[in-house]
């Protein structure tokens, strides 16, 4: 039997893209509409705050040291000092899109892609920042650029444009995708597919803004095998982390009007016997 808990003691108005950092062995993740990324030492409750000065969709690793986000103005390095050092941004005329999530490939590519605030179909991108710091659209007329995780043989990539209710499969292979297929349908379940995260058999696990739950998915039949209560309506996104991998961490954000006890932590999730994935690291 699974246990839910909160655990930290900064309140997100809008938690997103939780990742574990193996270099802190802490979980990092962005505070989108309060402009900040927060690294938490589950065990300790430690933290530490970044103010990044603009909405930041998503934050990553880099392997050479410090981090890297995309926000309100594309692709940025952040350093461990809070030094914000710009990149790209592939939307600068786009004054209703910003970046929202993404991850690493195995290969070291960072991934993340755009979201229509006005919610225009198909005017957002994702989009590749590579290695060599070059920013690419490699999947075009997307509304909601969601979660994003890849299979543990590095051959898929699993992706979710929210407003479609599906999770999409692509062929993977060093920094390009094809063949893009349906591989889970969500409808059945009445809310937003948001930020995903993958475990050791490649099922997908899938957080449910405005469902208050987090559902894992078989990612070959798209079959529902099981399915986490959370008590929070806005149940934005997961990682696994911990020691041994075998702890589902889910942010969360406030309700427009409900009013929860909890709302905007970050939530433990134990005794679910699956382990995740290792976090890849931007190698750029």
């Amino acid at each position: 039997m699974h246990q839910v808990e909160p655990i930290n003691g900064h309140i997100s108005t809008w938690g997103e893209g939780p990742l574990w950092d193996y270099n802190a062995n802490a979980l990092i993740y962005v505070d989108i509409e309060g402009h900040k990324v927060i690294r938490l030492n589950p065990d300790t409750g430690e933290e530490k705050i970044w103010e990044v000065g603009e909405r930041v969709g998503t934050v990553v690793v880099r392997k050479s040291g410090g981090m890297v986000i995309a926000g309100d103005h594309g692709f940025s390095f952040l350093s461990e000092d809070g030094e914000l050092t710009k990149i790209s941004d592939p939307e600068p005329d786009k004054a209703n899109n910003r970046f929202n999530d993404g991850k690493c490939s195995p290969d070291g590519h960072f991934f993340a892609g755009t979201i229509s605030l006005v919610k225009e179909k198909g005017d957002a991108s994702l989009y590749r920042l590579s290695k060599e710091g070059e920013v690419t659209e490699v999947y075009p007329n997307v509304t909601n650029s969601n979660g994003i995780t890849w299979s543990a043989d590095g051959k898929t990539m699993f992706y979710i444009d929210t407003p479609t209710l599906t999770v999409l499969g692509f062929d993977y292979s060093d920094g390009k995708i094809s063949n893009p297929r349906k591989v889970v349908d969500t409808s059945a379940i009445s809310a937003s597919p948001d930020g995903m995260a993958i475990d050791e058999n490649d099922n997908l696990w899938v957080a449910f803004c405005h469902g208050a739950c987090v559902v894992c998915y078989d990612s070959q039949t798209g079959e529902e095998l099981q399915r986490v209560d959370i008590p929070c309506l806005e149940t934005t996104a997961c990682a696994f982390g911990g020691e041994n991998l075998d702890t589902l961490y889910v942010t969360t954000g406030i309700h427009k009007s409900e009013i929860e006890e909890h709302a905007g932590k970050v939530f433990k999730v134990t005794g679910l016997g699956v382990k995740g994935q290792k976090t890849y690291l931007y190698q750029g």
